[in-house]
């Protein structure tokens, strides 16, 4: 049965190749003339900040570039940023890069206090960041993640350039893929999911599931950047409505205790968290297998599974965790951790520590 829900209106996206260069028309359109950008230091050494710089100055956009934001952006990197942006005034802030700098840019924008809008900009496809008003931010005193947000920084407007996306290197287009890929399969599954997620997420799994081994192959083949940027930012608007689950509660524990990159974090648990979770996620699992292109089977979820695994699995990306610097005397600290995040209570089977420590102990 159908209950009732509510859905936000998300941001207006301006999709296609070529996009950025309309960022100051962007700009005008939300009543400013001046920009705050944040991104990181590697987007400048690629040299995509100094194209958006050149596109501002061009059209006379003021502007200020905060790139001090690592991947997995901290608290004193947001304190930083947003006695920045106080310091460069009114202005619209512009979160260019990969999720780190979107998420870091709404903490940024909400403690700047200046209630400036957001246009954000990805530069890969993975996180959908563009999607909501929140960021996942790390505590490194509490060595956890924690959100922070408010519907007053969500995106006003969402830049997808698959241009930029070219030539991103194949390790980096397979873990940020794996998060797209995961944004969906756990939004079938979610405990908040509606028809309105479903949709979104069906069809995100369905696109990432076709290009992204083609992105991943091939880093300047323009048509499968574009619709892999499609699916991870479809698969963005479905978690946004439905929530996650415990792949992103691992996942986010296991970053938080080594650094490990996000995607890879995930992935080092997808499958094993998919089959904990199976009894309770049937009809969802049929829905992921068909976006797979599973097409008859007397048994949906051992095929979504396995299409799962047939897909990541050429990809590299999965890591046993001592490969990623755990130990079994650390595994308690990160299952506690895991059982705290937001994201766990989500999940379709809520799962207790002893069964999370298992877990983690079946991928060490």
């Amino acid at each position: 049965m159908t209950t009732r829900f509510t859905v936000e209106p998300t941001a207006r996206v301006e999709f296609g190749p070529g996009a950025v260069e309309n960022l100051p028309d962007f700009v005008a359109d939300l009543g400013h003339t001046r920009a705050f950008v944040v991104t990181d230091a590697g987007l400048r050494a690629a040299g995509i900040v100094g194209r958006v710089a050149k596109i501002l100055d061009a059209a006379g956009v003021e502007h200020e570039v905060y790139d001090d934001i690592s991947p997995n952006p901290t608290t004193v990197e947001v304190d930083r940023g947003a006695a920045r942006a106080r310091a460069f005034g009114t202005a619209a802030v512009i979160a260019l890069g990969g999720g780190s700098p979107l998420d870091a840019a709404k903490a940024i924008a909400l403690g700047a206090g200046t209630g400036a809008p957001l246009i954000a900009v990805p530069t890969t496809s993975g996180t959908g960041a563009e999607t909501n008003g929140f960021g996942v931010i790390e505590d490194p005193v509490a060595r956890r993640k924690v959100y922070l947000g408010d519907d007053s920084v969500r995106p006003r407007i969402a830049v997808l350039d698959p241009e930029l996306t070219l030539g991103l290197p194949a390790p980096a287009t397979a873990a940020t893929g794996v998060d797209a890929l995961v944004h969906g399969v756990e939004s079938l599954a979610s405990r908040g999911a509606n028809p309105v997620s479903v949709a979104y997420a069906a069809q995100a799994v369905s696109l990432v599931g076709r290009w992204l081994p083609v992105a991943y192959r091939d880093g300047a083949d323009l048509e499968a950047r574009s619709q892999l940027m499609l699916g991870a930012h479809l698969a963005g608007q479905a978690l946004t409505i439905s929530g996650l689950g415990l792949v992103h509660g691992i996942g986010h524990a296991i970053t938080a205790h080594t650094g490990t990159p996000h995607g890879v974090a995930l992935a080092a648990v997808l499958e094993e968290v998919l089959t904990f979770g199976a009894a309770e996620s049937a009809v969802a699992y049929e829905q992921v297998a068909r976006a797979l292109l599973v097409e008859s089977t007397e048994d949906w979820t051992a095929a979504a599974i396995g299409a799962v695994r047939e897909l990541t699995g050429p990809l590299d990306v999965k890591r046993p965790l001592r490969g990623l610097g755990l130990d079994a005397g650390r595994l308690p600290a990160v299952a506690a951790t895991a059982l705290a995040d937001p994201v766990t209570s989500n999940s379709p089977r809520l799962p207790t520590e002893p069964e999370v420590l298992d877990l983690l102990r079946s991928v060490l």
